[in-house]
Formats: structure tokens, sequence, C-alpha cells
């Protein structure tokens, strides 16, 4: 089976993961055995990234049985650090069940269908409300009285009523003009 290879990001970011691990398969001085290969094809299986301690060997041996390891359970060395060995291989199920998961929340939409934003599509189709066909925007603005033009083609501004009473805003005026302040002031010195 093929090796297993990790970029440096990927080995760094394992080897953060697996600072608080402790080993959980020993190698002891038979050295690597077929019961021990299974053992850490199981432990593989079950934690995806192990620690593995081996008991008694120089650091030649040790390097040969982290090559023997990997070539034999398709997995990647993330570490070897004096008498641990650190070793990562993916549970190809649980990439799975993560991708569909991911892919589960997200909208299928065929090119035809127009936009829905999210919270409208998450109500029932009954409750959206329907959007306006051009000719319905157009309606409103039909019943609408065309203002009158003048020579130019411009349109005219609406004529306001010179009332002496009350202007737009309600604050009474009079004929000789100014702000609404100005005419308090006036009335209190008896204009």
């Amino acid at each position: 089976m093929p090796k297993l290879e990790l970029t440096s990001q990927q080995r760094s970011a394992l080897r953060a993961a697996a600072h608080p691990l402790h080993p959980v398969v020993l190698i002891g001085d038979r050295g690597l055995t077929t019961a021990v290969l299974e053992e850490i094809d199981r432990t593989l299986a079950a934690h995806e990234l192990i620690k593995i301690r081996v008991a008694g060997a120089e650091r030649a041996e040790r390097d040969a049985m982290l090559a023997q390891i990997c070539e034999t359970l398709s997995c990647a060395a993330v570490h070897h650090l004096g008498k641990t060995l650190i070793i990562y291989r993916p549970d190809p199920l649980a990439q799975q069940a993560a991708q569909t998961a991911e892919n589960a929340t997200r909208a299928i939409r065929r090119k035809s269908e127009p936009y829905v934003p999210k919270k409208q599509a998450a109500q029932p189709r009954a409750a959206r409300p329907e959007r306006d066909s051009p000719k319905d925007q157009a309606a409103p603005d039909a019943g609408r009285k065309a203002r009158p033009s003048d020579a130019r083609g411009t349109k005219a501004k609406p004529a306001r009523g010179n009332r002496a009473d009350a202007g737009s805003h309600g604050i009474p005026r009079r004929n000789s003009g100014g702000s609404a302040l100005s005419l308090r002031a006036g009335a209190r010195r008896g204009r």
C-alpha cells in the first residue's frame, strides 16, 4: 500500500493535536510483529492519530520500524521524537460524513430558478411573498395624475396657496414676512 504524504502545515497541525495524547501501543523487545501491526491498525481506525512507544531499540531500528508501519498500514509519519512515534491515517468514512454534513446545509438551485434569500427560503412556499411582475409595478404609476407641463416640456411646480393664516408648517404668517421667532417677538412688542 502507498505511504500517505502530508504537507508541512498538516504535519504541524497534527503534531500540535498529538501533544496531549499518551502512547496507546507499545512495541516491546520482540520488535514489530504481526500482532503489533494489527493492534496499530485497529487503533488507527478508532483514533486516526496515535502515539506509539518503542522500548529498547536504537534510532536506526526505530526509523526502520516507522517506515515499515507507514508502508504496511498506508499511514503518514507525523513525528519521531526519541522513543515515541506519532502516526496518522484519516478515516475515509468520517471524512465522507463530514463532507456530506457540510453539503447538506447548502441550497441546491437550478440555473433557471430565481434567487431566493435564506430567510424567505426557510419559510414554506405558501407563506412567501410573491414578487411583483413588471406589469404590477407599472400599474400604481398609471393611476397618478399627470402634472401639467410648460411649453418647454418640463414639469411645472405645483402651485402653493398664498394663505396668510398658515403656511405648510402650521405657523401663522403675516404680510411683513420673517421667521416664526421674529413674529413672536413682534407680537410681544405690540405690533
